[in-house]
C-alpha cells in the first residue's frame, strides 16, 4: 500500500439516489469535489479497484462529503460501498509548502524531547483541532515477572509418608506484568515542534512545562 494515499473512508448512503457519504482523511476539497479517478479498497482487500467520481459536495454541518460514483444508482448500491477506502496514487500528491506535511508521512515518526535528548514514543495519530495534536504512543514497558512476597522461586517440598496432604503447599504462579503504553498529545505548531525531519524519520519537540508530567 505505499504506492496509495488514504484521502477517505465511505461511511454511508446518501439520500436515495447512490450517493455515499466519505469521512475525509485530506484537507484537499477537490480531492471529493472534482469529477476524475479515484481508487476504492474494499474492506478485507489488499488491491484498490479504479473508480470514476463523478462529483461532490460538502455537507455543512457534517464534517463529510457527499460524492457521486459512476455505477452507483441507488441506496443499496450506495450501502454496498460502506466501509471502504478512497484512494489516490502517491505519485499525484499536490505540493506542499515546507511546513505542510501529509498525515500518512507522519504516522511512524520518532519523537525525541529536544532538551534531553530521550525518545519518548512513536507518532500513532493526527487529530484535528484548533492547531493539530500529533498522538504519540509512549515506549513499551517490557514484561517483568512479579511473585509478591517472594524473592526467589521455591520448590514445594515433597511431602513424607506420614505428612497431612492438606498441608502440602502448591507451587505458586508468577505473575507478568503486562506491557503498558501512553499517549500523549503534543500541539502540532512551531513553537513545541521545531524539527519534522522526513528523511531521517524523526520530530523533534521542546515540550512546554506540564506536557510531559504523566509519563
Amino acid at each position: 500500500m505505499s504506492e496509495w494515499i488514504e484521502i477517505g473512508t465511505i461511511v454511508a448512503a446518501q439520500g436515495l439516489d447512490g450517493e455515499v457519504r466519505v469521512y475525509p482523511d485530506s484537507d484537499f476539497p477537490e480531492r471529493f469535489i472534482e469529477p476524475g479517478k479515484r481508487w476504492l479498497l474494499r474492506p478485507k482487500k489488499t488491491e484498490p479497484e479504479p473508480i470514476e467520481l463523478l462529483g461532490g459536495r460538502y455537507i455543512p454541518g457534517k464534517g463529510l462529503y457527499a460524492v457521486e460514483v459512476e455505477g452507483v444508482e441507488d441506496r443499496d448500491g450506495a450501502e454496498a460501498l460502506r466501509g471502504c477506502k478512497l484512494l489516490i496514487e502517491k505519485g499525484s500528491r499536490p505540493y506542499l509548502e515546507s511546513d505542510e506535511f501529509y498525515v500518512q508521512d507522519l504516522i511512524g515518526l520518532e519523537v525525541f524531547n529536544q532538551l534531553t535528548g530521550e525518545i519518548l514514543g512513536k507518532v500513532s495519530d493526527i487529530i484535528p483541532a484548533g492547531n493539530d495534536l500529533l498522538e504519540v504512543e509512549t515506549d513499551l514497558t517490557a514484561p517483568e515477572p512479579v511473585a509478591p512476597g517472594l524473592e526467589k522461586p521455591k520448590r514445594p517440598k515433597t511431602p513424607t509418608a506420614n505428612a497431612d496432604p492438606r498441608n502440602t503447599r502448591k507451587p505458586r504462579k508468577i505473575r507478568v506484568k503486562e506491557p503498558k503504553s501512553t499517549k500523549i498529545l503534543i500541539p502540532f505548531v512551531q513553537e513545541i515542534v521545531p524539527i519534522v525531519d522526513l528523511e531521517q524519520g524523526r520530530i523533534e519537540i521542546v515540550p512546554p512545562p506540564g506536557l510531559l508530567e504523566d509519563i
